[in-house]
């Protein structure tokens, strides 16, 4: 089946509460299809550039065969939150107008407990290979970001992946680059089967994938940094540096399983 990834919009209809869980204000919220999304603002912390990184990041995953919650573009109309009473959100309200970023939310799904609930050793190399991929500082103990639905480990909040586009500059040794935090992850010490994921995961990520997958960003979101004069120059320099952090995929694998025998 030909991988094509496409995004539904979905226009906010009301504001339910505050995820205070994250540093940056997500909500939870209704919209006009009649479900409810975990709302990420472009308003908040790294604005666009944490949208970005949810995007991609999670497109990543579901092409690579995990389960993520269903990503949506967000629209938020000018009108909207002018009757919230926080200051602090509506602030945040006010300065997240137009397209943001959402997920379906997983009404009934509990924290991942890694004491509690065992990973086994295939999921868990997948999830560690895909973090040092999009260089995912995230998926430690004190914050996993999995969730357990229906009997399924379930992968949210890659907001904090890509950490090459906060400065921009030197992407290409970022792609090439170590990533020690790695030795933090939550499933390492289970992510036994690295090598044979490294394998599989590199036939699934063509590079007519990526370029599928860097087309979905908007290119409001793209231009709102300021750091090219074109979108078309940034969404270039998304998917040149994943296809080059792939081809580094051994160096990194090789990272992850010295990481790993440090703790078995």
């Amino acid at each position: 089946m030909e991988f094509n990834p496409k995004l539904r919009t979905v226009n906010v209809t009301r504001y339910i509460l505050p995820l205070r869980e994250g540093g940056s204000l997500p909500a939870l919220a209704d919209a006009d299809d009649g479900f409810k999304y975990v709302l990420k603002f472009r308003g908040a912390g790294q604005r666009e550039k944490a949208l970005i990184a949810e995007l991609l990041g999670g497109e990543i995953a579901r092409l690579l065969g995990f389960k993520i919650p269903e990503l949506v573009y967000a629209n938020l109309d000018p009108a909207f939150g002018r009757s919230e009473g926080d200051e602090e959100i509506q602030d945040l309200l006010k300065g997240s107008q137009g397209l943001n970023l959402a997920l379906h939310f997983l009404s009934g799904a509990i924290n991942f407990d890694p004491i509690a609930m065992p990973v086994d050793p295939i999921l868990a190399s997948k999830i560690v290979w895909l973090d040092m991929y999009i260089t995912n500082v995230d998926r430690t103990f004190r914050n996993t970001n999995m969730l357990m639905w229906n009997r399924e480990l379930w992968l949210i909040d890659h907001g904090a992946s890509f950490l090459f586009h906060h400065a921009w500059i030197n992407w290409e040794k970022n792609a090439q680059g170590s990533f020690p935090i790695i030795k933090n992850h939550v499933l390492l010490e289970a992510a036994s089967k690295l090598d044979q994921v490294n394998e599989e995961f590199k036939t699934l990520l063509t590079p007519a994938a990526i370029d599928k997958i860097v087309s979905l960003i908007p290119e409001e979101w793209l231009m709102a940094g300021g750091d090219t004069e074109e979108a078309s120059e940034a969404r270039k320099v998304y998917a040149d540096f994943l296809k080059l952090r792939l081809s580094y995929s051994d160096e990194f694998t090789k990272e992850a399983r010295n990481a790993r025998s440090t703790l078995i």
